[in-house]
């Protein structure tokens, strides 16, 4: 357990220097900042909670940006490595490969939980600092809820950027891969679904099954996390009878499979590949 906890101090070592990461980091903060500052200004004088609304507003941001700043950490984890000549280096300690895998896994598990608490966390402070009443205890355990959430979507991109560093032999491969990974799992994927639940009237074995085919995606089984674990988000998000009978159980699990899958993926390929 030594070697993983060495390689992760290493990774977090390298992040804390990188400037790409705290970016990344201002990136975070200032958009939700941003949506924190106007994310009531659509519903008046609607007794809706602000921190609710921000709840929805930045689950809808995260979707997005999380992905692309978990594959940008996770494409180059090993392709990276080996085309630098490290990887040799580092498989000459006494450390397995499972090894190696696991504690790169867990320093970018590191660095993108601080980037998200910092980014929303800026958030949350803006809300307590500026709201004319105080949110409710109720709103404050969905935010650190939605933190967990969005933490978890970026973990299973992580991964998933770990099985594209394994697959190829190039690093402008595996970045030109994985855009093209997140444009189909963030961006195609819906519009393909909505395009075919238009044409078939939302009938048939499609309509049937939509609740699958959503935890069939990371980003959909986030957004799901979101909408069926926080109280109010699937009113103001416009998608109560898509959440109505499903348990924020499901989703969890979908999305955790999202993480321990494509690692157990990476780490077979890993070990079976000279490096």
């Amino acid at each position: 357990m030594n070697g993983v906890l060495t390689i992760a101090g290493r990774e977090i070592r390298e992040g804390l220097r990188n400037r790409w990461v705290a970016a990344a980091t201002l990136i975070l903060a200032a958009l939700a900042l941003a949506l924190a500052l106007v994310g009531s200004a659509p519903f008046g004088a609607v007794e809706t909670g602000r921190l609710t609304v921000t709840i929805v507003s930045l689950s809808s941001l995260s979707i997005y940006l999380l992905p692309l700043i978990a594959l940008l950490l996770g494409f180059d984890a090993i392709v990276g490595e080996k085309e630098r000549g490290t990887l040799l280096l580092m498989l000459a300690y006494p450390v397995s490969r499972w090894q190696v895998v696991l504690g790169k896994f867990l320093g970018h598990a590191a660095i993108l939980a601080f980037a998200t608490t910092i980014g929303f966390g800026s958030a949350a402070v803006a809300i307590a600092l500026t709201a004319e009443a105080a949110p409710a205890a109720a709103e404050w355990w969905s935010f650190g809820g939605l933190v967990l959430a969005s933490i978890g979507l970026g973990l299973a991109f992580v991964a998933v950027g770990y099985v594209i560093s394994v697959a190829v032999a190039e690093r402008t491969t595996a970045a030109g891969v994985a855009v093209v990974v997140w444009l189909f799992l963030v961006v195609l994927y819906d519009m393909g679904l909505l395009g075919a639940l238009v044409a078939t009237g939302g009938q048939g074995f499609l309509g049937d099954t939509l609740t699958v085919w959503l935890l069939a995606n990371p980003a959909d089984a986030y957004r799901l996390v979101t909408l069926t674990g926080f109280e109010g988000a699937g009113t103001i998000a416009g998608l109560d009878a898509v959440v109505a009978d499903l348990s924020v159980a499901w989703p969890a699990l979908a999305l955790a499979a999202w993480i321990a899958a494509p690692l157990a993926v990476a780490w077979t390929i890993f070990s079976r590949k000279e490096p």
